[in-house]
């Protein structure tokens, strides 16, 4: 459904670090600047990328925005999350855990990245 995401960073370096760390936790390869300056992170299911903003104004997190990221397991989850915290995340929602109904339970933990970005990973139990 998505080709890319892409959010917005007042610091660079800081945000390649941290998605570095928490990529790399669910398999993926460190992001790669291109000539603009942007860092993308590369798939098979496609791009996320981080960018200053092109206007030139200050990036901002979105309000009730959650971009999440699949995990194969509930202890990647808690591994993603940790690394998260050690690399300048901060903690949001409820602790790393089941949520869902009867139908469908997801084991998930939630962050908001150095820009105030909030972001989860999630493994899908059923």
């Amino acid at each position: 459904m998505f080709s890319h995401v892409m959010i917005g960073t007042n610091n660079m370096d800081e945000s390649k670090a941290f998605y570095d760390a928490v990529l790399a936790t669910l398999g993926y390869d460190a992001g790669v600047f291109d000539e603009k300056g942007r860092c993308f992170y590369f798939s098979d299911s496609g791009i996320f990328c981080l960018t200053k903003p092109i206007n030139g104004e200050a990036a901002t997190h979105g309000n009730g925005t959650t971009i999440g990221f699949k995990a194969a397991s509930s202890e990647l989850v808690d591994k993603w999350h940790q690394l998260g915290l050690e690399n300048g995340g901060a903690e949001c929602e409820d602790p790393p855990g089941i949520r869902g109904n009867t139908e469908r339970q997801l084991y998930m933990a939630y962050l908001r990245d150095p820009s105030g970005n909030k972001i989860c990973a999630t493994h899908f139990i059923s």
